[in-house]
């Protein structure tokens, strides 16, 4: 299991969300593609935050007491984002995921985003290698 990399699991297809995206704008690609959080990237595709539905939905809260809801992605996003290689262990991201971190991470090289990776595709991987391990032992 620690030799499968997360790039064999990971969704190549993300959402990508820009800073300066209206907070509707964003929620509707979240609710759109069932995600639960979103990288947020610049021009070049570089990693510069990470919006989450709780981020979101605190946002919304708020506004829905005044009926307005004027502010971006970059108004919101989390700068400290926790990301991993393509290159790195699914064993080692799937250990990680057990506390309290985020359920998806972007996966970047060099800054620049490729995709996410989510406990759905953790959970995915361990139970294709598992049900191998199965196989084998029959």
């Amino acid at each position: 299991m620690d030799s499968i990399n997360i790039s064999d699991y990971m969704d190549r297809q993300a959402v990508l969300l820009r800073p300066e995206m209206s907070m509707a704008t964003a929620v509707e690609k979240l609710l759109t593609h069932k995600n639960m959080g979103a990288p947020v990237v610049d021009a070049r595709g570089m990693l510069v935050g990470f919006l989450s539905e709780q981020d979101c939905l605190s946002v919304m809260l708020k506004s829905s007491y005044h009926c307005d809801l004027t502010a971006t992605v970059a108004d919101i996003m989390r700068t400290d984002v926790l990301s991993v290689s393509p290159q790195d262990s699914m064993l080692k991201l799937a250990e990680q995921m057990l506390g309290l971190k985020p359920k998806i991470y972007p996966v970047v090289d060099e800054g620049k985003v490729l995709g996410t990776i989510s406990r759905s595709n953790v959970l995915r991987a361990m139970n294709l290698y598992m049900q191998q391990c199965y196989q084998n032992q029959t």
